[in-house]
């Protein structure tokens, strides 16, 4: 088995992880891996049990596999994902006004415009790529309108968000450096300008904001505004052209979405189980820990494998491993958006995002099919798509 598990290795994933996953959740659900020395976790409980015990696993020691919290350059802050109860909480207050279920539904208007802009721009009968103009122009165009950042601005987006996923994989380099730079001098700027002339937007807010009476440094800021630019754009890119990928591939599930539009909600939650779009995060003990037989020493390392726990038999049944869009989530919950303290801040507008593009989607250019292979992102940390050639007919 520790030949065949590599969940350090973005080849793993890319030559179909989930058999050897599901042999991992029946056979040995809290596995040693030597090589990233941390302990592997595939069932759903176990997941969640650790996501919601902070002072039993900590996020403060870094959350990405082979990347530690003490190896961050001098001078960058943790970002709030590094950070556990009570900071963490105090640091999601700041935005939390601009996530709430009554914010992100009147952001739906706006929402459908940019899909509609999106799909009104692609051709018919020619294979052109669903990723850059389907799956990645509304996410990002979402969250820059929340961050205040003019229309003109909105194309670095992409490539600073795709920079900072290759070097949190694993693939940094010089380029992704120079990238990420440019976008901390472009936030920089962009905050000195809210701070004379305030608007209505998260980077005004985080420039006002205080914690316990003391404002926020600007580094702090930028990093907040790192976070929210990758966690707003990335995750929803991947889940959008995933879920489509999974309607090609399936056809009879995209005949039963255009048969019965109203389960498009129930089929967005199955996306988000099937094709999870993060695909793992790290804990680490804050001291010895019992969990199925095994001991977990203070300081181990845990990994969270959210594509296994999304497929636990115990949860989803025989046919954990299908994509059924007429699935029955209720009462059961995929791990996707974490739990607790760490439940993922945009979850409600990724799903908004998600089930807005596949109304208009299906309403307006429903006959599409792959004109060639999909090409996966080489990634440890994200379930992405880099290029995917489709048709869309008459």
């Amino acid at each position: 088995m520790s030949r065949q598990f590599a969940p350090d290795d973005a080849e793993f994933y890319l030559d179909d992880p989930y058999p050897v996953l599901q042999q991992l959740r029946r056979e040995d659900p809290v596995h040693w891996y030597e090589r990233a020395r941390c302990w592997c976790l595939t069932k759903a409980a176990d997941v969640e049990y650790v996501s919601r015990t902070p002072e039993l696993f900590t996020s403060t020691k870094g959350v990405m596999l082979g990347i530690e919290a003490d190896n961050r350059p001098e001078g960058v802050p943790p970002a709030i994902l590094e950070m556990d109860p009570p900071e963490h909480n105090r640091h999601r207050k700041l935005v939390m006004k601009a996530f709430t279920p009554r914010a992100v539904a009147a952001l739906e208007p706006r929402v459908r415009e940019l899909a509609v802009e999106s799909l009104s721009a692609i051709p018919r009968g020619v294979p052109v790529d669903f990723v850059s103009t389907v799956a990645v122009p509304l996410p990002m165009y979402v969250i820059a309108d929340l961050l205040g950042v003019p229309r003109g601005d909105w194309a670095s987006f992409g490539r600073w968000s795709d920079a900072t996923i290759r070097a949190a994989s694993g693939m940094r380099d010089a380029e992704c450096d120079a990238a990420v730079g440019e976008m901390f001098v472009y936030f920089a700027q962009h905050l000195e300008e809210r701070r004379r002339a305030p608007r209505a937007d998260l980077v005004t807010a985080l420039a006002q904001a205080e914690i316990d009476g003391d404002r926020l440094t600007d580094p702090e800021i930028l990093i907040f505004c790192l976070t929210l630019l990758v966690g707003g754009n990335e995750t929803t890119r991947t889940l959008i052209a995933g879920g489509a990928l999974g309607l090609m591939e399936h056809p009879e599930q995209r005949r039963a979405l255009l048969e019965q539009p109203a389960i498009l909600p129930g089929a967005v939650e199955e996306m988000l189980r099937w094709w999870t779009p993060v695909r793992s995060s790290t804990r680490h003990a804050t001291r010895d820990v019992e969990l199925r037989g095994k001991t977990i020493r203070a300081g181990d390392c845990v990994l969270l494998l959210y594509p296994a726990a999304n497929r636990d038999e115990e949860i989803w049944g025989d046919d954990a491993e299908r994509f059924d869009v007429r699935r029955d989530h209720a009462g059961r919950r995929h791990v996707t958006f974490g739990f607790g303290e760490h439940l993922c801040l945009g979850a409600a507008l990724a799903r908004l995002e998600t089930r807005v593009m596949f109304e208009e989607l299906l309403a307006r250019m429903p006959e599409f099919e792959l004109a060639g292979p999909a090409e996966r992102v080489h990634s440890r940390l994200m379930n992405g798509i880099e290029r995917m050639p489709v048709v869309f007919r008459d």
